[in-house]
Order: C-alpha cells, then structure tokens, then sequence
C-alpha cells in the first residue's frame, strides 16, 4: 500500500516538521520503515530506515531537516524486506535524483536486471528505486524530464504512483497509474500525497489525480499533463469541506465499510504480486511432494483455510486438511513426519495458537511456510517461505480484506498447482467491485427486519460452507447476536427445531450445488421460517427463497469467495442499526497473543 507526501516551498527552510507529521498521519498506509529527503540546490539530504515513524524521525534527527522540497514515505513492503537499503526514498545512479512510490511495481525483478545491465547503480530490491531508474534511462538518453516520466510509465508495469525531483531544479513531479495522489494547493507552497489526511492540515484546496496524470509542481502553481500525448490538461481546484475524522476514513463512516469497499483493489494488487512472487513456485514444489498438506489457522483465518482445501481438491487433485491451530497439535502432531508441508496463516503474523502449532511442527521436521499481513511479523520470520498478503493496514477489528486476499491466495495457488490459467483470476477485482455496488442496495434492504433477531444462522454447502462460516462470525462479532454457521445438510439433523415464524436463516449457494440448497430452503420456509438466499441469479431460487440476494454470474470457485461480500456489509449495517461500533467490537482485539 505505502504513503508518500512531497511538498515544494519558494525557498529553503526547516521542512522535518512538516515531513514528520504527514508520515504520521500516513501510518494506516505503512509502518515497515519510513524514509525523508529534502533537497536544497545542489544538495540532497536523505534519512531512512526500518521501523515506526516516531523512532526513525529520533534516531535519524527527522525533525531538523532543511530544504526547498521535500519527500516522505511510509512503506508497506512487498518487494525487499523492511531494511535501511529498502526504506524508502531512493537515489538514482548519481545521487542527484530522489523519490518515493507507493503501489507494486510487478516487473521489478527485471527492470532491476535491465538498470544492472546498463550501468545503473542499484542499491536496493525495492520496486520504488525502479522507479527512479526508469526515469534516470531517459533523463540519461537527453529526454526532459516530463518525457522522461512518460516513456518511465510504459516500462513499470502494475499500479503505482510516485513523486521525484533533482537538484538543482525548483520543481517536483509526480504521477499516477492505479494508486492513490491527490494535490495541495497552499499559501507559498504546493504539496503531493497519497491520501488526503496528510494535506488537510496545510490546505484545504485540492486536485485528484486520475490514472495516466503527471503533475509537475511550483511553489506557487502546479502543471497537470497526459501521459498519454503530453497535452496540458485543465482542472479546477476542489475545497476539502469534511471534517478530519471522515477523511482519514476516505469519506465512509467507518473503516470496517472502508475497508470492504478496498477489497477490489488490494485484491488486484495480490494477484500482481502473486505472479512475481519466487516464494510461490519454492511453496508449491514442496505441496507436490508432501505426503500430507496442512492448512492452519485460527478464526478467519481458519475459514480461508477451509476454502483453500476446497480449492486444492477441486482445481489440483490435492488433498489438503485444514484445521484449527490449537487442534492441531492434538490431532495431528504425533503423526506429523518431515515428509509433511504445512501453511499457517494469520493476519497479524502474531496469532499465538498458529505460532504455538508452528513451533510443534518445525520440531516434528514439518516443511512451514506462512501467510499474514504484515511483514517483519514472528510468522514471516521464522517460516521457509510465506506470502503476504498486500492488504495494507487493517484497522477495523474484524477482517474483512485480509479474509478475501487469504482466500484468494489459496485459489492462486491451487489454480497455478493444477496447471490452470491464472489469468482467468484477474476477472475476479471487477466481480469483487460489481458485488459490491450491487449487493448493497439489496442487503440494505433487509436490515430492518434481521435487525430484530437475536439468533439466526449461516448455511453453506461444499464450496460454499466456509463462506456460511465466516458470515456467521462476522455477524457475531459485530452484532453481538448469536449467528451459527453450519454445514446445511446438517440443519435437519437437529437444529432446524429452532425456526420459528420469520426466523431468518442465510443459504450461500455455489451455483452447482442449488437443487440441494432448494431442499434445505424448503425445509425452512414450510416451517414459517424465513429464507434469505446470497447467490447467483437462479430462477429455482428466486422461485422458493423468501429473499434471495443476487451477486454478478461467475463460477462456482469465485461465486464463493463474492457471496461473502454481502454478508460483510450486512454484519456492518445491522450493527450500525444497532447503535454499535463495528470497528472496535466489545472484547475483541486485532492481534491475539495469548493462548
């Protein structure tokens, strides 16, 4: 995800101040290391390294930088471990360049052999230094610098924004393909950023960037061109009017329907990383050997690890036991030989059930590879291999991103292990989008009367069972009302006692499986009970669902991963009726470290 601000005043001054406190408030972007540069005529000053925001900004004297511009960033890493050499910002060849990106650069591996190959001086694995080196290969080649931008953005593939300036110059420039930029427009200064709360407390006047946008920056002006022709383009400022606290939340009420909406996007930028990742090939030639494959977690984590062993058997003839981390060591651990792989998976890396099970297993001689979402974390260190999962910083307690690039994850690698197309996957960000947009409406649509209920429960059935799964949880933790997912096959084996007269009960149904769904249904609704179906359109559904919830038409492996979108907002939306906070739900915390 990454942050970065860069601000160009009319002469030089002390710009550590106004460095360290947009860092600050970029923190939800990155917090793996954090990196300033000021330049001041012929001088570039630059200070970076691994770590939090307030200890780099002690350690490194942040405070006391001068300079008439100025570049921060917050780095998320995905390409580099966090590191002095991989903070960013980064040099060119010379040292008389310097700038900052967020986003992934997909290509990273072989630009950085091509900067090699040309003499280029590269420091780092980062993918923010191959931004500069892209720029320097045309600078070097006598283009201006505008054009060198340009002919920059054709060879960095993936989606990325970046801000850079040179000595000697009184200009930054900065463009956008995919991430986050937006600009300020302020008394004697202009000033460049990912995201708008590290601008709002200078200025209120802003422009939004869109893909395919440089912007060249005075002191006094900014210059917007197409990447495209390098036509000028005019656009009139905007004035920011919403309060602190809604824009750090980008304009939605809370984080938890911030982060729900993001999902499209940080699933975009996994599948990219995914397809450059060395770690997947090393993960995957050890699954094909094993005699037996574990995928272990806790909670969320658990039903992601459910889905992948769905996937596996279904798109890669690989039988794969998932299995809750404290368990695991009961059930599975004396039988555990080194002829075994296992996957452990948390979003914070520092879940102690899934770290206990992993210090068992490694010294049963279990191959351990891992997945979380923030690097340098216990479960990224002490692993073979592990992925990450690009999600960015997730505030709000319950996971909904990190749920759907877990799962994601499981099907990247299933599909590449069954020697299927993952390209097909890229189909999957717009999908996540278009369910969105289309479910909201029709979830809203149901808050009233679910509202009502204290109990309730969340059927699925083979591929959609871990999605009934988490549903119920989400809607547990949230709500605080009892939700119970289960297995639908298993409802009339007990359960289907406790309907009542308008008893809601959620159905996910995969679009393979509906004839058996419509039994279930009917089992509900000659019983008075309420049927809410999440799925594709189906005539047979419509037909005998009391409401049925409709997700855009896909297959049965991406349908599943969808029909948890709505049952997300959902979780959100009865809460709110509710008077509660969903970010921050009652006796729960993001990071579980205690047994």
């Amino acid at each position: 995800m990454c942050g970065i601000f860069g601000i160009v005043t009319e002469k030089e001054q002390n710009l550590g101040p106004i460095l360290v406190d947009a860092a600050r408030r970029l923190t939800y972007r990155g917090y793996d290391s954090v990196g300033a540069a000021t330049i001041s005529g012929d001088k570039i000053d630059l200070r970076k390294d691994a770590g939090r925001v307030d200890d780099v900004a002690a350690r490194y004297n942040l405070q006391e930088m001068t300079g008439q511009r100025g570049i921060t960033q917050l780095r998320w890493a995905t390409f580099g471990e966090p590191s002095q050499v991989n903070s960013q910002p980064h040099l060119d060849s010379d040292g008389d360049m310097v700038g900052a990106h967020n986003g992934n650069v997909v290509n990273n591996v072989e630009l950085r052999e091509q900067f090699m190959a040309e003499g280029m001086t590269v420091r780092s694995h980062n993918d923010g230094e191959s931004c500069i080196h892209a720029v320097e290969r045309y600078i070097d080649k006598g283009f201006g610098f505008i054009d060198s931008i340009r002919k920059a953005y054709d060879d960095l593939q993936g989606d990325y924004a970046f801000v850079i300036g040179r000595i000697d110059d009184d200009k930054l420039y900065a463009i956008k393909k995919g991430s986050g930029l937006v600009v300020g427009i302020g008394e004697g200064f202009t000033c460049v950023s990912s995201d708008l709360p590290s601008i709002l407390p200078l200025t209120r006047k802003v422009i939004r960037l869109e893909d395919g946008e440089i912007i060249t920056l005075w002191h006094d002006r900014v210059e917007l061109h197409s990447v495209k022709d390098g036509s000028l383009i005019e656009r009139e400022p905007e004035i920011i009017t919403e309060e602190m606290g809604a824009v750090q939340k980008g304009g939605f009420a809370h984080f938890m329907l911030k982060e729900i909406h993001e999902q499209p996007k940080v699933a975009a930028e996994l599948l990219h990383f995914l397809e450059n990742s060395a770690s997947v090939q090393v993960i995957l030639d050890k699954i094909k050997k094993a005699r037996h494959v574990y995928f272990i977690g806790c909670g969320t984590s658990y039903h992601a690890c459910m889905a992948g062993s769905v996937y596996f058997a279904k798109y890669a003839n690989t039988a794969v036991i998932p299995v809750l981390a404290p368990q695991f060591t009961a059930q599975y651990l004396p039988a555990v030989t080194p002829e075994d792989v296992g996957i452990f998976v948390s979003q914070s890396g520092e879940t102690k059930d899934v770290l206990n099970a992993l210090q068992y297993a490694q010294a049963a001689g279990m191959t351990c590879f891992g997945m979380a979402n923030v690097i340098g974390s216990t479960l990224s260190r002490v692993t073979e291999a592990w992925l990450p999962l690009c999600c960015g910083y997730e505030i709000s307690v319950p996971a909904t991103k990190t749920l759907t690039n877990q799962v994601i994850t499981f099907l990247y690698l299933a599909t590449r292990l069954g020697r299927r197309d993952v390209k097909a996957l890229d189909q999957l960000p717009v999908l996540m989008e278009e369910t969105i947009a289309h479910t909201d409406p029709q979830v809203q649509a149901l808050v009233e009367d679910i509202n009502q209920w204290n109990d309730l429960y969340s059927l699925g059935y083979g591929i959609t069972y871990p999605t009934a799964l988490e549903g119920a949880l989400k809607f547990k933790e949230v709500t605080y009302a009892h939700c119970e997912g289960m297995l639908s096959t298993e409802f009339k084996h007990g359960p289907l006692s406790a309907v009542s007269k308008g008893f809601p009960v959620f159905f996910i149904a995969g679009p393979e499986d509906v004839p058996l769904i419509v039994s279930g249904i009917n089992e509900v609704t000659c019983r008075g009970g309420r049927a809410i179906v999440f799925s594709e359109y189906d005539e047979r559904l419509k037909a005998n669902a009391s409401d049925l919830v409709t997700i855009p038409t896909s297959n049965a492996a991406f349908a599943s991963l969808l029909a948890v979108l709505p049952l997300q907002l959902l979780s959100y939306y009865v809460a709110v009726a509710r008077g509660f906070d969903p970010d921050f739900p009652r006796n729960l915390s993001k990071t579980l470290t205690v047994d």
